[in-house]
């Protein structure tokens, strides 16, 4: 991620991140409320230092059901404070007392019968509330806030997409050169490391040399919507829309077909990724299509509170964006976190090799 091109150039002001895990609070937001009725059961989780997978595990086991018939919306951080949703299907009647598997680490808020199966992407995005703390240069950060709010961030996938030490992109390549992988679930998640990779290095290359300016033949997103058209000339029809966020800038979420943009656009696109052909081509090879996804992110409702040199941060983004990629853009951050589990890992090798 650090090579990754910045909007507004690499702030200098420095912070830590998740110090505790109440300084990572995420809070999904459903696109539509349980019915009441049905074999599906919703349950509306808190989680702190537990990861979704975890919880998934623990809600089947105590359901007495298979692990498939557990669902969620989308992954969630271990270490954070996480409200999300999961989705139980049991066949028949019994409603479980769902409220007795409350602990220090898990809280089931709400518990709701459902027509239909929770399934990954059903969100309409996700709240934030972030805490920075030992911010070096407050001013800075400030200023740099009141930028992102009107501009917004490149729309880079954050590094929690490429696993520690970007291990998914390692193993999908290694799939592409005849590693079996069984698990679908492992098997998408490395197809996604890498075709996220391909977009973050043709916004950053296309920010690098053009910065947020219009290109010919852009393949241009509605607001708010999959649709595209491309931009063959740009007028000052489509620089207003622009300018209005009724329109966004795309890149590409490369798959099989001809690539979406078209002209200059195409020729740049192709330029950004033109050592990476071998992973165009193996996920081209996986059966996935080419799409868009817009190139710069905007977070809504954004709003902030400081207390000396700490401060926190409040905003909303749609589903499938990453507030670390705003984080980036804001300050030159360390995840405590992270930092101590590198720490750990490097002590148990040190020890396995001493053993």
């Amino acid at each position: 991620m650090n090579s990754l091109h910045y909007l507004f150039e690499q702030p200098t002001a420095t912070a830590d991140l998740r110090t505790h895990n109440s300084d990572f609070i995420v809070k999904e937001i459903l696109p539509f409320l349980p019915t009441g009725e049905g074999e599906h059961h919703l349950l509306h989780v808190r989680k702190d230092g537990l990861n979704t997978v975890q919880v998934a595990e623990m809600l089947a086991k105590f359901a007495k059901v298979h692990p498939k018939e557990v669902t969620y919306a989308g992954q969630k951080d271990k270490n954070a404070v996480t409200e999300q949703w999961f989705g139980i299907r049991i066949p028949g009647k019994e409603t479980p007392d769902w409220m007795s598997l409350n602990s220090d680490q898990l809280t089931i808020m709400t518990a709701s019968r459902h027509t239909k199966k929770l399934r990954i992407g059903a969100l309409v995005g996700n709240r934030f509330e972030l805490t920075l703390r030992n911010v070096s240069d407050m001013d800075q950060l400030l200023a740099r806030l009141e930028k992102i709010a009107v501009t917004g961030v490149p729309n880079y996938f954050g590094e929690q997409r490429f696993g520690h030490d970007g291990k998914n992109l390692v193993f999908g390549r290694q799939m592409f050169e005849g590693r079996k992988v069984k698990d679908r679930n492992k098997r998408s998640m490395y197809l996604s490391a890498v075709r996220s990779n391909l977009f973050n290095q043709v916004v950053s290359y296309r920010l690098a040399q053009y910065g947020v300016a219009t290109i010919t033949g852009d393949c241009v997103m509605l607001a708010g919507s999959k649709s595209y058209f491309v931009a063959e000339q740009w007028d000052d029809a489509l620089n207003k829309r622009l300018a209005e966020h009724d329109i966004q800038l795309s890149a590409p979420m490369w798959g099989r077909g001809l690539p979406l943009a078209q002209a200059d656009a195409a020729m740049m696109e192709a330029k950004a990724i033109e050592d990476l052909a071998a992973d165009c081509n193996g996920l081209e090879m996986a059966g996935l299509d080419q799409e868009r996804r817009p190139l710069l992110l905007i977070p809504q409702g954004l709003k902030h509170r400081v207390e000396g040199d700490v401060i926190t941060v409040e905003f909303m983004l749609p589903a499938g964006s990453f507030a670390t990629s705003v984080l980036r853009e804001l300050v030159n951050y360390e995840d405590v976190q992270e930092r101590l589990f590198k720490e750990r890992r490097a002590q148990q090798l040190a020890e396995q090799s001493q053993a």
